[in-house]
């Protein structure tokens, strides 16, 4: 069975960092791109950061994570976070890793598995 478990949330202060675990299990991580997103009330899903372990580890970013977040993926343990650094009241919002067989991007359409989410509130 495929499992992605999201840990690590919670409220914060602007300026502040959070470090977000995805625990992954029921297949190969190294084989799979991995997607966090985050999707703030009434909105839709944001790509925040992918990587793609099959191809290396080669990261991308959008724009409002650049600088700030980082992606890594530990295939040995089967683990992917998603370190936020420098954080701001807009970043609030349930943050979700996700992935994907076929290609990585931050859309969502390719992703064939999804976490169900870690709550990430930062205060101003």
């Amino acid at each position: 069975e495929v499992r992605l478990v999201e840990s690590g949330g919670g409220l914060v202060q602007a300026g502040g960092s959070l470090t977000l675990s995805c625990a992954t299990s029921g297949f190969i991580l190294g084989d799979y791109g991995v997607g966090w997103f985050r999707r703030a009330p009434g909105e839709e899903h944001e790509g925040i950061a992918c990587i793609s372990n099959s191809l290396g580890g080669e990261t991308l970013y959008a724009d409002s994570a650049k600088r700030r977040f980082t992606i890594h993926s530990d295939n040995a343990n089967n683990m992917v976070y998603l370190q936020m650094n420098n954080l701001k009241p807009e970043d609030t919002a349930d943050y979700c890793c996700a992935a994907a067989l076929s290609g990585w991007s931050l859309g969502t359409d390719e992703y064939d598995y999804w976490g169900q989410g870690t709550r990430v509130t930062v205060s101003s």
